[in-house]
């Protein structure tokens, strides 16, 4: 059994779809950002950081293990289950690269045009300018990478995708506003956006935790 600690954001929905995916049972505990429950010193012991998404799974050998970062409990998962991540060789590489390119750009970058732009209560032109452009940029990336291969990482659906869709979900919906020119002719992106969508198990985890 695993135990997922999670809440209603991007990075927060992604593990619970790779856990649907898989068709695993586990515990969903939800930690309410706004409450803010991620400084829990009971959390504290499992994530380090104070960030959701962590997992802790109970079936290890030597007791239980705690796992913290999306990135990091993504790529355990895949590994584990031996789905969405090839063992060894270019296509392991081609999906670890857009993995991190998620973890490290479109997810940051458009976390920062959400706080400028939507939550920030006194807003700032320059920085709404600065991550406008950024998202934009990386809509780009993704719509050239999209009308060249059927998913991210090539030909296969892998953890690459799971970890980018809530994101790009989010820059349609909740950032549309922002990057609306830059949504615009994106084909490849729809395309992608609704066939990943559809999954059953990418409905199913865009739902976990329900509040």
């Amino acid at each position: 059994m695993i135990t997922l600690y999670t809440w209603t954001t991007p990075n927060g929905r992604k593990v619970p779809i790779m856990l649907e995916e898989l068709g695993w049972p586990y515990e969903v505990r939800p930690v309410n950002l706004g409450k803010n429950e991620q400084f829990a010193p009971d959390f504290l012991k499992i994530s380090p950081n104070n960030k959701i998404p962590a997992i802790v799974d109970h079936d290890v050998d030597g007791g239980p293990l705690s796992i913290f970062e999306s990135g990091a409990i993504l790529t355990y998962l895949a590994e584990k289950s031996g789905r969405f991540l090839a063992p060894s060789g270019p296509e392991r590489f081609r999906a670890m690269e857009w993995l991190h390119w998620q973890i490290g750009s479109l997810g940051p970058m458009l976390g920062q045009l959400g706080y400028f732009a939507k939550r920030a209560e006194e807003k700032t032109p320059a920085a709404i300018a600065r991550f406008t452009e950024e998202g934009e940029r990386l809509l780009g990336v993704v719509e050239r990478q999209l009308a060249q291969s059927p998913y991210l990482a090539g030909n296969a659906y892998s953890i690459a995708d799971i970890a980018a869709y809530p994101w790009m979900l989010a820059a349609t919906t909740f950032l549309k506003e922002p990057l609306a020119e830059a949504l615009a002719d994106k084909p490849a992106t729809e395309r992608w956006l609704q066939e990943v969508g559809e999954r059953p198990a990418v409905k199913k985890g865009m739902q976990v935790p329900q509040v």
